[in-house]
């Protein structure tokens, strides 16, 4: 394929450059010296075979080179290899240098695809691990207390309804695990679209606030919210900012200590951020987990998670809502002394705080 392109095109211009060439000298050389008829065709024919030569090889040696270079990035391509292709100079302007120019393009754009290919793979592969390994621990604690009712168990007044209770616990964890996995998917595939409007912030808190309250008080934990300006209006997706919320809350609820207390509250940052924080006296988080903590199913500890009904998913779509909007979550904790979680949002008026 290369010879042939390339002798498509070294003759193809020496074809027409002779054929110009020749005949004009020819003519010339005829009206000048008066040559004859026979005398002018056998110039046309020398002239015609020299020039015809001379631009062939010009034009092979030119040919050749860019050829090569065009080759040598389809062959890159077939084998998905990429480079930058720095060394290659394109000079001209002629067909085949627009030729290795939309080459070179299409070469960027396969890459950057199998890029984007591969990282849906990965996710996909990942995915449907931590789904396979976070789905077995329920299902299976509840086909083995079934199992053990159905042995004779049911009739043991004794035990049957504490196995029906644990066993409702894990269908109700089931429950909640599937209702974040498809949260997250959504959220990590791009499906899920923010619906940005404004709205008050403080409106925003208090129901959430308002919402979790019977949580706190079954935990003994006191809910506090620090007052700010009920004029604060932010641009943000309604129901998104609070599921932010209600995981934040229901972690620092959850991780708390006995009668310990969570406080909800704001902070402003320049004339057009806030920032809101979550904060918590309980177990904390230690440094090196601080950065994992929200990455899907990563657990500080995995027992206890398990034991508050947690699905590992809850920080993990705080990120993603949050990055999603263009802010930024914080974490700050200390293992025993509590920790912040802060996020910000975008203010619409510029009402102090």
């Amino acid at each position: 394929m290369r010879k042939n392109l390339f002798s498509a095109i070294s003759l193809r211009t020496a074809g027409i450059s002779s054929l110009v060439i020749a005949p004009t000298i020819s003519l010339m050389m005829w009206y000048i010296t008066g040559l004859s008829s026979f005398e002018t065709l056998l110039l046309f024919v020398l002239l015609f075979g020299v020039v015809f030569v001379i631009i062939y090889s010009v034009s092979a040696y030119l040919h050749n080179s860019r050829v090569n270079k065009l080759t040598r990035i389809i062959k890159n391509i077939s084998h998905k290899q990429f480079e930058e292709y720095d060394d290659i100079d394109i000079e001209n302007n002629d067909e085949l240098d627009e030729l290795i120019k939309q080459t070179i393009r299409a070469s960027k754009m396969v890459e950057k695809e199998l890029v984007r290919l591969n990282k849906i793979e990965n996710y996909r592969k990942e995915f449907i691990g931590d789904i396979s390994h976070e789905l077995k621990t329920p299902i299976f604690a509840i086909q083995g207390f079934i199992e053990t009712l159905l042995n004779g168990a049911i009739h043991d007044e004794e035990v049957n309804e504490v196995f029906l209770q644990k066993a409702m616990n894990n269908v109700n964890r089931l429950t909640y695990l599937t209702k974040d996995l498809m949260e997250i998917s959504r959220l990590e595939t791009g499906e899920l679209k923010s619906n940005i409007q404004e709205m008050f912030l403080r409106d925003v808190v208090l129901d959430v606030v308002e919402n979790l309250q019977y949580k706190a008080d079954n935990e003994n934990i006191e809910l506090i919210v620090h007052d700010f300006d009920k004029n604060i209006q932010i641009r943000a997706d309604r129901n998104q900012i609070k599921q932010v919320l209600i995981n934040l809350i229901e972690n620092a609820i959850k991780y708390n200590r006995v009668n310990g207390k969570v406080e909800v509250g704001l902070n402003r940052l320049g004339e057009d951020k806030v920032e809101v924080y979550v904060k918590d006296y309980g177990i904390g988080i230690d440094e090196k987990d601080i950065e994992r903590v929200t990455e899907r199913f990563y657990r500080v500890d995995k027992s206890r998670s398990r034991e508050k009904g947690g699905t590992g998913l809850g920080l993990s779509i705080v990120k993603h809502i949050i990055e999603a909007h263009g802010e930024k979550l914080t974490i700050e904790s200390k293992p025993d002394e509590g920790s912040v979680f802060r996020f910000t949002l975008t203010r619409v008026s510029h009402v102090s705080v």
